[in-house]
C-alpha cells in the first residue's frame, strides 16, 4: 500500500474519535431530569445508534459512488447544485467542525484542571485549549503518515479507557443501583413527548461524526471497497460503547445524584473509586478529548480543500504539501476554532452545531434518492442495504429531531438560516470569479 493513503484502520479511528466526545459524558443528567423510565432512556441511545447506522449505510453508497474527499460538499453539489455543495462545505467547517473543535478543546481544558496542580482560571483554560488546537493542527499539517498515526494512537487510547471505565463500574462499585429496564405501560407516552424529543437532540449531537470518513475518502486506497465496512464498523462500535457506558453510569450512581448534572462522569467515578474518582476521570476524559479534537482537525479541512480546488477565489484553501495534505485548510479551520474558544462559551454552540450537522446529513441522504433517480447509470460499487427503508429510517428520526429543535430553540433555527444565507453570498461571490466553470465532484 502507498504510504500516501489512509488505511481503513485510520478511517475507522477517525469515525470513532469524531463521535465519542463530550456528548455522551453530559447528556444523561439532562435526560434523567425529565424522563423517569430507564428503559426509555436507554432506548434514546439505541434510537440514536439506529439513526447513525442507517445514515452510515446510506453514506456508504454516496461515498463509494462519489469517492472524492469532501463529504457533504461533494454529495450535495452533485445531487442538487454547486451552490448546495458550497454552502454545505461552509456549514461543515464553520459550525460542523470548527465550533465542536472549540467546544471539545474547552472541555479538555476544564477536565485537565482535575489532574494539574493549582486552580486554573478562565485565562489559563483558554490558553490550554488554544494550545491543544494549535499543536494538533501542526501535527496534522505535516504529513499524512504523522496524521494517521496520531489519530490511530489516540483513538486506541480512547477505546481502552472507556472499556476500562465500563468494566470498573460493573465490577468495583460497592453500592450498585438496581437497573430496572423493564418497559412500563407509560413508556409509549413518554417516548412521544416533547421532553423526549429534546433529549434526542442531545443524543443526536453525541452521535455526530459517524460520517467523518467520507471527508477523506479520496485519500483512501480503495474507498469503493473499504468505505462501507469502515462506516458500519465505526458506527456500530460506538453505538455499543454508548449503550454500555450509560448503563455503567446508571449502575454506579443513584439517579437522584445524576439528575440535572453535567459532570456525570465525575459523579459515577466517585461512586466507583471513592474520593480519587474525580481526578481519575478528569485525566481520562482529557485524554479522550484529545482524540476528538484530532479527528475533527483531520477530517474537516478536506471539505475546505475541495472548495479551494473548485473555486478560483478560494484557491488558497487548496494549498497542500507534496503528498496532498491540505495544510492551509487545516490552519484556517483551526484558526476559526481558536476564535470560538476566545469569544464563545461551552453551551452556546452545542445544540446549534448538532442541528446544523443533522440538517446537512439529512439533505445528503435525500440526495441519495435524487441521484438514484437522476443518474441511474452512475457506478455504484456498493448499494445501500435495505434501500429505501434504511435511509427512510434515518430521515424520519432526523426530521423529527429537527422539528423539536425548531420548536424548542427557534433562535437557533433562525441562526442556522442566517448562516446558510451568508454561505450563499460567499458562493455567489466565488462563482463570479469562476467564470461559469462548474465545480467537479468526481
Amino acid at each position: 500500500m502507498s504510504r500516501t493513503t489512509f488505511t481503513p484502520r485510520t478511517a475507522t479511528a477517525i469515525i470513532i474519535a469524531n463521535m465519542v466526545g463530550v456528548g455522551v459524558f453530559t447528556a444523561l443528567g439532562y435526560q434523567l431530569a425529565d424522563i423517569d423510565s430507564l428503559f426509555a432512556i436507554i432506548m434514546l441511545w439505541v434510537i440514536g445508534g439506529l439513526a447513525a447506522l442507517c445514515g452510515a449505510l446510506s453514506y456508504a453508497e454516496l461515498g463509494a459512488s462519489l469517492p472524492r474527499s469532501g463529504g457533504e460538499y461533494t454529495f450535495l453539489g452533485e445531487a442538487y447544485h454547486p451552490a448546495a455543495g458550497f454552502i454545505s462545505g461552509w456549514v461543515s467547517v464553520t459550525i460542523g467542525f470548527a465550533a465542536p473543535t472549540a467546544v471539545v478543546a474547552i472541555a479538555f481544558a476544564k477536565y485537565s484542571g482535575a489532574i494539574l496542580p493549582g486552580d486554573m482560571g478562565p485565562t489559563a483554560q483558554k490558553t490550554l485549549a488554544c494550545g491543544l488546537v494549535l499543536t494538533l493542527a501542526i501535527l496534522h499539517a505535516r504529513s499524512r503518515n504523522v496524521s494517521g498515526m496520531t489519530q490511530t494512537v489516540f483513538t486506541a487510547i480512547k477505546i481502552v479507557l472507556i472499556t476500562a471505565f465500563i468494566l470498573a463500574a460493573f465490577t468495583l462499585t460497592s453500592d450498585p443501583q438496581h437497573l430496572d429496564l423493564t418497559p412500563k405501560a407509560t413508556d409509549p407516552k413518554v417516548m412521544t413527548s416533547v421532553p423526549y424529543g429534546i433529549a434526542l437532540i442531545y443524543v443526536s449531537y453525541a452521535y455526530t461524526g459517524w460520517n467523518a470518513a467520507t471527508y477523506i475518502s479520496g485519500e483512501m486506497e480503495a474507498p469503493q471497497r473499504d468505505l462501507p465496512k469502515v462506516l458500519f464498523l465505526g458506527t456500530a462500535l460506538v453505538t455499543v460503547l454508548y449503550v454500555l457506558l450509560n448503563l455503567a453510569f446508571l449502575y454506579a450512581a443513584p439517579t437522584d445524584a445524576l439528575q440535572g448534572k453535567v459532570e456525570i462522569g465525575y459523579i459515577a467515578a466517585d461512586h466507583i473509586f471513592g474520593e480519587t474518582g474525580g481526578r481519575l476521570v478528569g485525566g481520562m476524559l482529557a485524554l479522550l478529548l484529545i482524540s476528538t479534537v484530532s479527528a475533527m482537525t483531520l477530517a474537516g479541512p478536506r471539505a475546505l480543500q475541495a472548495v479551494g480546488e473548485d473555486y478560483k477565489a478560494m484557491r488558497w484553501l487548496a494549498r497542500s504539501t507534496p503528498e496532498g495534505v491540505p495544510w492551509a485548510a487545516i490552519l484556517f479551520q483551526s484558526g476559526i476554532a481558536i476564535f470560538f474558544i476566545l469569544t464563545q462559551t461551552f453551551d452556546q454552540i452545542l445544540v446549534f452545531a448538532g442541528a446544523m450537522l443533522a440538517f446537512n446529513s439529512l439533505l445528503a441522504i435525500v440526495g441519495l434518492f435524487v441521484l438514484r433517480w437522476q443518474q441511474p447509470d452512475l457506478p455504484r460499487p456498493y448499494k445501500t442495504w435495505g434501500y429505501p427503508f434504511v435511509p427512510l429510517i434515518y430521515l424520519t428520526i432526523t426530521a423529527v429531531t429537527l422539528v423539536f429543535v425548531v420548536m424548542d430553540r427557534p433562535k437557533a433555527a433562525l441562526g442556522g438560516l442566517a448562516l446558510i444565507a451568508l454561505g450563499f453570498v460567499f458562493w455567489w461571490l466565488s462563482e463570479r470569479g469562476n467564470n461559469g466553470r462548474r465545480p467537479r465532484h468526481d
